[in-house]
């Protein structure tokens, strides 16, 4: 049984899609426990058109304003708090996708992602792309995993190879790259059974 925590170096990176094409590949039960914003639209809206072998869990959460969880949660008079992100009962694979980066907050008391990954106890799959700045970026995600003792599983690049920043990040964190997922135009439904059938072997 596999079970993995998809997290992104910061807004935009991929994640989604990569949460989509992980759990496909593991014909896992996916769940994103907070969506803020894109209500009509959700992630996990977008991850059930985009896989055939995946049962989705319903959102913990599910705020109107497409903003920081903690504002978001604010604006809904809604106050989250760390015991709300119990894990669910789910039988065979599992992979949950966060929001944003680590350090993003969900309360107005400051409760972090990366706190409550802490709690779930599961290792981590970061998703990076490449842009200017995202090496520190990403050498700051694995930083904050790690003081944390959170497990890090790897990371999945988006886009084209970036062989110079790629070897860094792989060096400074001396952490595996699990697969690289090209950009597309469309993402489809096909696209994600394909890159699903190239990563399973190394998740």
């Amino acid at each position: 049984m596999k079970r993995y925590v998809i997290s992104g170096i910061g807004t935009e990176v991929g994640k989604t899609v990569v949460s989509a094409i992980v759990s496909e590949a593991l014909k896992a039960t996916y769940w994103k426990p907070v969506q803020a914003g894109e209500l009509e639209n959700t992630d996990s809206h977008k991850v059930q058109r985009l896989t055939s072998n995946v049962r989705i869990l319903p959102e913990a959460y599910k705020l109107k304003e497409p903003m920081s969880p903690h504002a978001a949660a604010e604006i809904d008079g809604v106050n989250i708090q760390l015991n709300d992100f119990n894990l669910p009962q789910v039988d065979g694979n599992f992979i949950i996708e966060g929001a944003g980066g680590l350090l993003v907050p969900i309360n107005m008391q400051g409760l972090l992602y990366a706190d409550v990954f802490k709690n779930w106890n599961l290792p981590v799959i970061i998703v990076s792309r490449h842009y200017l700045g995202s090496i520190n970026h990403s050498l700051l995600t694995a930083e904050v995993l790690k003081k944390r003792d959170i497990k890090i599983a790897g990371w999945i690049f988006v886009g084209e190879e970036n062989k110079t920043s790629e070897s860094i990040i792989l060096k400074v964190t001396d952490l595996p790259m699990i697969a690289r997922i090209p950009l597309v135009s469309e993402v489809t439904i096909e696209f994600v059974s394909v890159q699903a059938a190239k990563i399973a072997s190394q998740l």
